[in-house]
């Protein structure tokens, strides 16, 4: 019996503590990156709802879009929609202490890549994938700041806010319709520029009311709102239109993955603009001009069809 034991394979079971410890280490291992994938698609989920709540143009256009970059226009808007939130409805609340700490939060986020913030998480995925230009997301932060004090604009203002508001949102969005090939990039970037200009130039006219009464605000540089007529309104909406024909160009030129959800947004701001060209100015003061719903179905159905038949933009 003794030689039997003698020449049995001794072998060492660990302790109790150590077995624990190895579970522990192999379950964290194998779980981190699954665990930190839900907390992105919840993340990504928020991002979404906010576009979707806030702007249903804008979440018609992103639809349009192909599936592989849908998620990364959703991770922008959703940042910049809380940003110009926090500046234009957080009422009651102080501002620029939210602002300052939301921008602190947002390099961070990008710098870690990882936020508690789950729309801060959600933008930097976006940002740390195709490398946006970290000078962009300034520029935003720096007009959306500017709203917190600037009530009225000359032209040097004026242009400064349309680029940080507008224009580098379009920018940060052409890095992701050209995967972060920086040649198609500067290429594009001039068109894309006009398109988010125009788009927030209507926006403006859109707005005028609310932005004026509510906001105290007038954006269009030296504007008399006393004496705004018709003839003031069409020279901006001319200055306007010469800038979507530009972006239409550039349009043409964007891949296929993003040209038809683009065209879409870009067939909506143009209605906008027919729109209220076709309103008397003192209107635009009391009413904000609206597309309807159905225009906007009939719009979407046109770019559709013009997509399956391969008709040029």
């Amino acid at each position: 019996m003794g030689l039997a034991i003698k020449n049995q394979p001794i072998t060492i079971s660990p302790s109790f503590e150590e077995k624990s410890s190895v579970t522990t280490m192999s379950l964290t291992a194998a779980e981190l990156s699954s665990q930190k994938s839900l907390y992105d698609a919840i993340s990504l989920k928020a991002s979404k709802d906010i576009t979707k709540k806030y702007s249903t143009s804008f979440s018609i256009g992103i639809l349009c879009l192909d599936r592989s970059i849908r998620d990364a226009i959703y991770q922008i808007y959703g940042f910049v929609r809380v940003a110009d939130e926090i500046v234009d409805s957080f009422h009651g609340y102080e501002k620029e202490v939210l602002l300052d700490e939301f921008e602190v939060e947002t390099f961070k986020s990008i710098e870690r890549a990882i936020s508690t913030n789950p729309v801060l998480n959600s933008f930097q995925l976006a940002v740390n994938r195709y490398n946006i230009n970290l000078d962009l997301i300034k520029s935003f932060l720096y007009s959306m700041r500017m709203d917190l004090n600037a009530k009225n604009h000359d032209k040097t203002s004026y242009d400064t806010y349309i680029y940080g508001s507008a224009e580098v949102v379009g920018l940060m969005c052409l890095y992701v319709f050209v995967d972060g090939r920086m040649e198609d990039y500067t290429r594009l970037k001039p068109k894309a520029m006009k398109l988010g200009s125009a788009f927030q130039k209507i926006n403006f006219l859109r707005d005028i009311k609310e932005d004026s009464l509510a906001l105290d605000r007038v954006y269009f540089p030296h504007l008399d709102l006393t004496r705004f007529d018709n003839d003031t309104k069409n020279q901006l909406l001319e200055e306007i239109e010469l800038e979507f024909e530009e972006a239409l160009n550039g349009i043409r030129e964007l891949p296929a993955t993003s040209q038809f959800g683009v065209y879409v947004a870009y067939l909506y701001y143009k209605e906008l603009c027919k729109t209220i060209r076709q309103l008397p100015a003192k209107e635009l003061l009391i009413k904000r001009a609206r597309v309807s719903t159905f225009k906007k179905t009939c719009l979407l159905l046109k770019a559709y069809l013009m997509r399956k038949f391969n008709f040029n933009i």
